[in-house]
């Protein structure tokens, strides 16, 4: 592994970063997302991200949000990590899948039609074994927090 990747790896991991980041990345990926007509997410120079278009749970309405994501199958699934930086409460686009699953994600510039599948059981536990592996800070947010980090496998439609 390079020595930027464990440099990146170590800082995520922290509390600062926790605090700083989920106000800051999100911002950065959807300008940049925007200025380079969906062919680059900034965060995904460390890890792949899509943008996820979900309808909002309660709102009804349209919502973008940047998200780093572990890819499966070469590129006709993806696993959506909840982690929420290891904040304590789930973020707001996993209620919007688990209300309205069918979604949308640009992933390399390519605009597609997603269902999300909230993982349980033996299936959430060999995602997380192989997303623990993809990005081993995951392990810090989720021993920061008492809730489970959902995992959603979402899949072309």
């Amino acid at each position: 592994m390079a020595p930027g990747v464990r440099l990146v790896q170590k800082v995520s991991s922290t509390r600062t970063f926790a605090k700083i980041a989920p106000h800051l990345i999100p911002v950065l990926d959807r300008a940049v997302h925007r200025l380079t007509r969906g062919k680059v997410l900034l965060s995904a120079q460390m890890l792949p991200g899509v943008i996820l278009t979900s309808t909002g749970a309660r709102s009804g309405l349209e919502r973008r949000t940047p998200l780093a994501c572990m890819p499966e199958e070469g590129g006709r699934s993806w696993i959506l990590i909840g982690s929420n930086f290891g904040r304590t409460d789930h973020p707001a686009w996993t209620h919007n899948l688990l209300a309205r699953p069918d979604a949308e994600v640009s992933w390399k510039g390519e605009d597609v039609p997603v269902t999300a599948h909230l993982l349980e059981g033996e299936q959430r536990a060999a995602a997380w074994k192989a997303v623990l592996a993809f990005w081993p800070p995951y392990a810090t947010y989720q021993a920061r927090v008492e809730r489970e980090i959902r995992l959603f496998r979402i899949e072309r439609r």
